[in-house]
């Protein structure tokens, strides 16, 4: 790879996350520009091609219900990193806070007395009709007052070089060993890259969440046994979540190895029955007890809500979370900000709007070849209208499916998702991209430096999931700032 592998690259009307409009790199992405420009021809695709066998070995996989090719694929991951310098990742980690801070206010109190209901600021239909509202976790008081424990919240860079919120992900976030073995693999590919740059270590995760979770071990458990509990070998997660297990040092367990006794929570060894204290459950609140959720559930523990609520096990995240993941919802973060910490929001949401108040369902109808249409439970990128790379009969469907369950959508401006330098065969062409930071909050709140940087693969797409083609690239934050004077280019 040599000089001309910038030569013919195309920053395009949007924000390119590593060069300027006029071509020159960035400040914080100047270092490994340069350091591309010095490796022989090929060198970066004969690396890349190491790191994708790497992957191979590692059985790095996720997997994708549904496709006729397999569930079990690869995810692919791009060598040139996502570069964020200290000023720009200070001001990304206090909005964030903040914003964990308001949203555990919220959980809090529309599980008790519900004030921002009752005064008025959300409507309280649309929290009691939220799908993942429950109802059987009203009087809840989890350890510390916590209920999200373990948050991914997705930003994006719009073409005004401003970061907003895309997303909230309060019940299960996953992806984050994506990002320690993203940074495993760089490190070991381009170790020199690394250090030149000055990039904030990740690695120390495992640590941080052991001791998150620890510190919300039932009252008077000094030494708490933690498990993280699993659905299965089948969740598209569950690579992740045999990873994080074996990272902290904890067994992985699924429902049927847990089992209730006597007010407490034991797991089955071969030594015999052993209490456990703190579960990473990354099992949906729907199949956690059948005797308070859904009866039919095989994946739960009959009993262990009632364990919960007595004190005796804690559970992270705490259930009831997920009505802080209805996109719906999100649309009120902004003011829950305002409300329980009489403050103005530092990261802003993206314009959305509610499809179950008439004049904005109204506006929405109207513009649908305009706008990207989202379902208020979906993920994945399912569930989603893309208005105006749809065609009339698409367009003509998500109407009707609006116009028949109103509060199941939300509608948004198309953006324009900043882009980040990528390989492709023997040159780099831009990708969109989005980031998803982790936040543990425990005694604290702690913000991993970096993410999960997802990017759309596919020329043109704006789709990031790797379900629908996405891949990753390693988030780098730097422990250096610049000056922003000195590149009138680089809003914060």
């Amino acid at each position: 790879m040599t000089q001309s592998a910038f030569d013919n690259y195309e920053v395009g009307p949007f924000y390119d996350e590593a060069l300027a409009i006029d071509g020159t790199p960035r400040l914080q992405a100047r270092s490994v520009t340069e350091f591309i420009k010095t490796l022989p021809a090929g060198e970066y695709r004969r690396r890349q091609e190491a790191v994708d066998r790497a992957l191979l070995r590692l059985g790095i996989t996720f997997t994708v219900y549904g496709d006729e090719n397999g569930t079990e694929k690869i995810f692919p991951f791009d060598c040139i990193p996502r570069i964020l310098d200290a000023t720009q990742w200070s001001h990304i980690e206090a909005g964030l806070k903040q914003r964990i801070r308001a949203l555990n206010e919220f959980l809090s109190d529309i599980y008790g007395e519900q004030q921002i209901l009752n005064d008025g600021i959300i409507p309280r239909e649309l929290i009691e009709g939220a799908e993942s509202y429950r109802v059987a976790c009203h009087g809840l008081k989890p350890p510390g007052g916590v209920w999200c424990h373990i948050t991914g919240t997705d930003l994006i860079r719009h073409s005004d070089g401003g970061i907003y919120v895309l997303e909230d992900n309060l019940r299960c976030p996953s992806g984050v060993s994506y990002v320690l073995q993203n940074r495993m693999l760089m490190k070991r590919t381009f170790p020199r890259m690394i250090a030149e740059a000055g990039v904030r270590p990740v690695d120390d995760y495992p640590n941080k969440l052991y001791s998150t979770l620890c510190q919300i071990a039932p009252e008077g458990v000094t030494e708490p046994t933690v498990v993280v509990m699993t659905p299965g070998i089948y969740n598209s997660a569950y690579y992740e979540h045999s990873f994080l297990a074996q990272q902290m040092g904890v067994e992985l367990v699924e429902g049927r190895d847990l089992t209730v006794r006597d007010g407490m929570v034991y797991m089955r060894t071969t030594d015999g029955f052993q209490k456990v204290d703190v579960i990473y459950r990354r099992i949906d609140d729907n199949f956690l007890d059948p005797d308070a959720f859904l009866p039919d559930s095989m994946l739960g523990v009959k009993g262990l809500m009632d364990v919960y609520r007595r004190g005796n096990v804690s559970l992270a995240n705490a259930p009831g979370t997920g009505v802080a993941d209805d996109k719906v919802i999100y649309a009120f973060v902004p003011e829950m900000i305002r409300y329980y910490l009489n403050t103005e929001p530092i990261l802003p949401n993206v314009e959305t709007y509610v499809c179950s108040i008439e004049e904005q369902r109204k506006y929405v109808l109207d513009n649908l070849d305009k706008l990207v249409v989202k379902a208020a439970n979906e993920a994945g990128g399912y569930g989603m209208l893309i208005g105006p790379h749809a065609t009339d009969e698409q367009r003509r469907e998500f109407g009707h499916r609006i116009r028949e369950q109103p509060r199941n959508y939300i509608a948004q401006p198309t953006l324009s998702l900043s882009r980040v330098p990528t390989l492709v065969d023997d040159h780099f062409e831009g990708r969109h991209v989005d980031l998803r930071p982790y936040i543990l909050y425990g005694k604290d709140i702690w913000v991993l430096p970096g993410g999960l940087t997802r990017v759309a693969l596919k020329k043109g797409s704006l789709v990031v999931n790797s379900s629908q083609g996405g891949g990753s690239k390693d988030t780098w934050v730097l422990a250096r700032a610049f000056e922003s004077v000195t590149d009138p280019d680089l809003p914060l």
